[in-house]
């Protein structure tokens, strides 16, 4: 299936977990301490248009901005955003530096083992950032692994990261990069021949960029498609309900579309899987 058609599929109604009871009468004990503090804590990467934090440090992106409001409607005014490396979202939330992982953080079965996932929000694929004409054609991690001479750029403990290990690349040509702007430097100065992220992340970092010297190859051929969910702490599940609960609201009315869908993302791709499926998938 080509990215293209994923992204405009129209979801079939059993596809989503219709969660449109009202909201549960007894008071979670999490939702009523984040009440009576104003705002929720989220992990962000600054990986627009997943996540994003302008100059004046306000935060948008497709992830805070379906939060911000979830969690308005669960009675919390407002989120507090502070943006980490993906491979420390995770003990940061265990160790209560975060209340929720708002980031683009795709569902993994390890990852739904290891937090409370809500129902899917964003649904991504892979792509390449490479120098025009791309020279070494790379077309799929595994040409990384067969191309000696290829070394690819990934965010620390990201699904990029992972997928180039997994397709056999060596650990020393997969270096790791702390933002997309970073990348992108090392790719244009030749410090690294691809920079791999989901294909909206690239396509606005390239746009950004405005060079000509940089292509876009996406989708990655052979790499699986993702979605995201909001990500809550073990043992904080009352918490996730309530917020799946306005969440499949939101879907419903069409507000969610409306949000996430001039970011660039399909609500129908969200609304057509469920949690249950993606942390089961391998």
């Amino acid at each position: 299936m080509s990215m293209r058609n994923f992204l405009t599929m129209t979801a079939s109604a059993g596809a989503l977990t219709a969660m449109v009871a009202a909201a549960p009468a007894w008071a979670d004990g999490k939702l009523e301490e984040l009440k009576e503090q104003g705002f929720a804590r989220v992990a962000i990467a600054n990986e627009p248009p997943f996540t994003a934090v302008a100059a004046d440090g306000k935060v948008s992106g497709a992830a805070p901005d379906v939060a911000r409001e979830v969690f308005k409607r669960l009675g919390v005014e407002d989120i507090v955003a502070s943006i980490s490396e993906y491979g420390a979202m995770i003990p940061g939330l265990q160790a209560g530096r975060h209340d929720v992982i708002t980031a683009g953080l795709f569902m993994k079965p390890e990852r739904c083992n290891a937090v409370a996932y809500s129902e899917p929000i964003l649904c991504d694929a892979e792509a390449f950032a490479l120098k025009k004409g791309n020279p070494l054609k790379l077309k799929s991690y595994k040409d990384i692994a067969d191309n000696p001479d290829a070394r690819i750029g990934a965010p620390g403990g990201g699904t990029e990261e992972k997928l180039a290990l997994e397709a056999g690349v060596p650990r020393d040509r997969v270096i790791v990069v702390p933002d997309g702007q970073s990348g992108l430097k090392m790719l244009q100065d030749s410090r690294i021949d691809v920079y791999s992220l989901p294909v909206l992340s690239i396509n606005a970092l390239v746009a950004k960029a405005n060079d000509p010297s940089v292509e876009v190859v996406a989708p990655v051929e052979g790499a699986p498609v993702y979605c995201d969910g909001a990500a809550f702490k073990k043992g904080e599940e009352a918490l996730r309900d309530a917020f799946d609960v306005e969440l499949a609201k939101l879907k419903q009315s069409g507000e969610f579309a409306k949000i996430i869908e001039p970011y660039g993302f399909s609500a129908a791709a969200a609304m057509s899987t469920t949690r249950e499926k993606l942390c089961a998938a391998k």
